[in-house]
C-alpha cells in the first residue's frame, strides 16, 4: 500500500529527490556547526533531546524505514544503534527511555557523525542505483520532512540547553528570532458559511493528519491581522494577568501555581527592565515584536483578559490568506482530533501522528525555526497545553 502520509501524484524525479535529500542532510549539520562538543550531550528536561541524539535519530529513520527493508545487501553501521535512536516507534522495536537520552556519553559525537555520513551515502547510493517505485519515493520524502521537523526541534532544544546557562551563551549572530510586525492592529471580518478544510494540493507534501478535505460550517467571526506583541504581553503582566485566576482554566491555574509561572519562558527582569534570552544572548525585550515561548494556558488567559478568544484551527485556515503568518506557531482553540475519514497506515508509518490525538492542542502556521519548503497552510502542529519551548505565540479572534 502506498504510504498515505504523503498525498502526491506528482512524484519528484530521482534527481530532484537526491538534491532535496542532500540539502536537508547538510542543513541539519549546519544547525549544529556553532555548538561546542559539550553542547551536544546535554538533556536538561525530558522533552528536550541532546543535539547528538537528533543527529542519530534522523539517520536511524532512513536506516530502519528505507535501507533495511528495501536496500539490497545493506549492512547496518552498528547493531546497537536502533535501541538508542528509536524515538516512539513501537513497531520498530525497543528503545531507551526518552529521559535517558542525555545520560549516554557513548556513542561519541564523532561516532554519530560517522554513522550519519554512512547513512547519508547509503541513501544517496540507494536513490542512484535502485529502481524506485512510488511507495519508496514517498517514504524517502517523508524521511526528508521528518528530518526538517527535527531541524526545528534542534533550534528550540539548543536554545533551551543554552538558555538555562547563567552565562547566557551566544549560539550565533545570524539566526533572527524576533522580527518587527509592520502592520497596525485591524480586525478581519469573515462571513458565516461552509468552508473547505484540509490539504487539497495533490502535487505537494502533507502528513496524514491533514487529510481528508472536508467542509465545516463557521459562524461569522473576526480575527486579528497580527500577532500579540511583547508590549501587549507586558501590559497583561502589569495588570496582574498571572495573578488573577478568573482568566485561567483550572488546569492552567494549577500549572501556573505549581511551577511558579509569572512570565513567558526565557524572560527575566534586570534592574526593573524586561530581558529575555535569545540566540544572541540576553537582550532587551522589544515591545513591537511578537511574544513567544508561551503555553496554550497562557495564550487562553491573555485572550480572556482582552475580552477575546483564540481562533479555532478552522477559522485560522479559512482566514490565513488575509494576514501574514510564519513567525510563531499560533495556539488555537482546537483539540487535536482526526479529520473525517482519517485512517492510520499500517506499521511504523502509522505511528507518526494518529496515536497522539488525545489531550493536545493544535497550533497553526509556522515559526522562524521552520525549515524552507516545510510550512503550509494546512499544517497541523500539536503539543500538550503546558509546553512553551517552541516558538509559540497567539492571534486573537472574537
Amino acid at each position: 500500500m502506498v504510504n498515505p502520509i504523503l498525498l502526491s501524484s506528482a512524484i519528484h524525479t530521482d534527481t530532484e529527490l537526491l538534491q532535496l535529500f542532500e540539502e536537508t542532510r547538510t542543513q541539519t549539520e549546519t544547525i549544529c556547526n556553532p555548538l561546542e562538543i559539550e553542547d551536544y550531550v546535554i538533556q536538561p528536561v525530558e522533552h528536550v533531546s541532546p543535539p547528538k541524539w537528533h543527529l542519530g535519530h534522523t539517520s536511524w529513520f532512513f536506516e530502519e524505514l528505507i535501507l533495511k527493508p528495501y536496500g539490497k545487501n545493506f549492512q547496518p553501521f552498528n547493531e546497537k544503534y536502533p535501541f538508542i535512536f528509536n524515538s516512539y516507534y513501537e513497531n520498530v522495536g525497543k528503545r531507551i527511555l526518552r529521559a535517558k537520552r542525555g545520560t549516554l556519553s557513548r556513542p561519541t559525537v564523532d561516532e554519530i557523525y560517522d554513522y550519519r555520513h554512512f547513512i547519508t551515502q547509503s541513501v544517496k547510493d540507494f536513490i542512484l542505483n535502485e529502481k524506485l517505485n512510488d511507495e519508496i519515493r514517498q517514504l524517502i520524502i517523508t524521511g526528508i520532512h521528518h528530518e526538517k521537523q527535527h531541524q526545528e526541534l534542534l533550534y528550540t532544544d539548543i536554545k533551551y540547553i543554552l538558555g538555562g546557562n547563567p552565562m547566557y551563551p551566544v549560539y550565533n549572530e545570524t539566526f533572527k528570532e524576533h522580527l518587527t510586525q509592520k502592520v497596525s492592529q485591524e480586525w478581519i471580518e469573515i462571513e458565516s458559511g461552509l468552508y473547505e478544510i484540509g490539504h487539497q494540493d495533490t502535487a505537494s507534501f502533507c502528513y496524514d493528519n491533514e487529510l481528508n478535505p472536508h467542509k465545516v460550517y463557521l459562524d461569522a467571526y473576526q480575527i486579528s491581522n497580527r500577532l500579540v506583541s511583547n508590549g501587549e504581553w507586558i501590559e497583561f503582566i502589569n495588570d496582574g494577568g498571572y495573578k488573577n485566576f478568573n482568566f485561567w482554566h483550572s488546569d492552567g491555574w494549577t500549572w501556573l501555581q505549581n511551577n511558579g509561572i509569572v512570565h513567558p519562558l526565557y524572560w527575566r527582569q534586570v534592574d526593573g527592565e524586561w530581558m529575555h534570552y535569545t540566540m544572541q544572548g540576553l537582550q532587551k525585550v522589544e515591545n513591537i515584536t511578537p511574544v513567544t515561548h508561551i503555553s496554550y494556558y497562557e495564550a487562553f488567559a491573555y485572550a480572556q483578559w482582552k475580552g477575546c478568544r483564540l481562533p479555532t484551527e478552522f477559522e485560522w485556515e479559512v482566514a490565513q490568506e488575509k494576514f501574514d503568518w510564519g513567525q510563531r506557531w499560533e495556539w488555537t482553540e482546537s483539540a487535536y482530533l482526526p479529520y473525517p475519514g482519517f485512517r492510520k497506515a499500517a506499521g511504523a508509518v502509522g505511528e507518526y501522528n494518529g496515536k497522539f490525538m488525545v489531550d493536545q492542542r493544535v497550533l497553526r502556521g509556522a515559526s522562524v525555526a521552520t525549515p524552507l519548503h516545510h510550512a503550509r497552510t494546512t499544517y497541523r502542529n500539536f503539543f500538550q497545553p503546558y509546553f512553551r519551548w517552541q516558538y509559540t505565540g497567539l492571534r486573537l479572534a472574537k
